[in-house]
């Protein structure tokens, strides 16, 4: 066989395999929908449901449980996802748990008060960490041989970030148009429509769901009866102690780089000098903007990351790529304007977003490698959400609480300081603790 005859190998589907990359492209795009649109709308909407004003300590604390809280459930309920995933399969869940965060956005659009705000993105944030899990390991169990499944996970994953991109977009659509669409509680909020069209993947999902087959690794061993009886303690067996503990750690690290600083920029972005003046409808219009510009970087990483997944053997190496770029990028691109007090550069909010989200395609593409099948969806949740929902995100509650302490004289650099310590203190972290990473097989997933 060729070189050119072996590399076409991976792209020649059937149509029930692009089928189901179809349905992982959607569940990934609205996946990162969900996860993100808070970042656009958690400010108008506190703003309609408050007394408090934006930047004070009552609006501040209310914006820390809006991002923690719903992460608190999502990794909760996440790690129970994941024993059910190797429980009952994958594709049944995966199916289950995209219609729970889409029915939830709808929820959410109607919401009366913040509390109600917050329950609801409590199921919605349930909905995704699930998600997530299982469509990592379906996709690695579907496409076994190393080379496909490394490809096929790493483009999928891309189509998370169209999901920034679609939120961006809607959002920005939604503060233009929003008076023209009809009335959701009585009235025309930009940010009640770009959170209900997180619904939109339900609709595909209902038809092409009799068409999904399940992962043949875990069915036969499900029909045999050779499939083991999952356990969370088992993770702390010497076998999975330190594999788990250590992809706990850093994937904790990559969400609270997101959560921490850049889930800020949108609140940060506003209070620059060029961008303060302007009336409040137009400075949503630049914040969408450059989250666009963040986005956009963040599907160019995880198009890089599929590339180089298939080409860098080493894990290690092959995160470091993008780790190293972010330790010097965040000095340049959140500090030095804090102390200039000037605007975020947009081509440094995009860098930022490459080397970031690349890290979140990586965790995706490496996690199924690590687990044999009876455990696979317990051990990828118990890092993704253990890890990366409920200690990662704790860190928007820890930049929301150390911004009273920080230098600048405005709410805007006090903030961009607080989210830069945060952001680079967990990439440092992430950085060391990645020498003791484990090489996982090359040349199959562990049965």
């Amino acid at each position: 066989m060729s070189p050119s005859t072996s590399q076409n190998k991976w792209f020649r589907l059937t149509p029930i395999e692009w089928l189901i990359c179809a349905v992982a492209c959607i569940g990934f795009a609205f996946d990162t929908y969900e996860l993100l649109v808070l970042t656009l709308t958690v400010q108008p909407a506190l703003s309609e449901f408050l007394i408090a004003k934006p930047g004070s300590a009552a609006f501040n604390h209310w914006i820390g449980m809006l991002f923690y809280v719903p992460a608190i459930s999502g990794g909760i309920f996440g790690l129970l996802g994941g024993y059910f995933i190797d429980r009952l399969g994958r594709r049944r869940i995966l199916l289950w748990s995209i219609l729970l965060f889409c029915f939830s956005a709808f929820a959410t659009a109607y919401s009366a008060s913040a509390l109600q705000l917050l329950i609801y993105r409590c199921t919605t944030l349930v909905g995704v960490s699930v998600e997530f899990v299982a469509a990592t390991a379906w996709l690695a169990e579907l496409f076994a041989e190393r080379k496909q499944r490394e490809t096929i996970l790493g483009i999928t994953q891309a189509f998370s970030s169209t999901g920034g991109l679609l939120m961006s977009g809607a959002n920005y659509l939604n503060l233009t148009i929003g008076h023209l669409l009809p009335a959701i509680h009585g009235g025309h909020e930009a940010w009640r429509y770009t959170v209900l069209w997180g619904i939109l993947p339900a609709i595909p999902l209902l038809v092409v769901r009799p068409f999904l087959p399940e992962s043949p690794i875990w069915l036969k061993k499900k029909e045999e009866g050779t499939l083991k009886r999952p356990s969370v303690m088992e993770l702390f067996h010497p076998e999975f102690r330190k594999t788990a503990l250590l992809t706990c750690l850093m994937m904790a690290c990559a969400y609270a780089a997101s959560f921490g600083m850049l889930q800020h920029f949108a609140r940060i972005i506003p209070g620059g000098p060029e961008v303060r003046n302007l009336v409040h409808a137009e400075q949503q219009k630049v914040v969408s903007f450059l989250q666009g510009a963040q986005e956009l970087g963040g599907l160019f990483g995880r198009i890089l990351m599929a590339i180089l997944a298939v080409r860098v053997l080493s894990r290690k190496r092959l995160l470091h790529i993008f780790q190293i770029p972010g330790l010097l990028l965040i000095p340049l691109v959140v500090f030095l304007p804090a102390v200039r007090d000037a605007d975020m550069s947009s081509w440094g909010i995009f860098a930022l977003g490459v080397v970031s989200v690349a890290q979140f395609s990586f965790w995706g593409n490496y996690l199924p490698t690590l687990y044999p099948t009876y455990l696979r969806g317990t051990g990828e949740s118990f890092a993704a959400n253990v890890g990366g929902r409920m200690l990662g995100t704790s860190a928007a509650l820890i930049t929301t609480t150390i911004v009273l302490y920080m230098p600048g004289g405005t709410v805007t650099r006090q903030l961009a300081y607080a989210a830069g310590i945060v952001g680079f203190l967990a990439y440092a972290i992430g950085f060391i603790a990645s020498f003791w990473l484990p090489e996982p097989r090359q040349d199959a997933i562990p049965d």
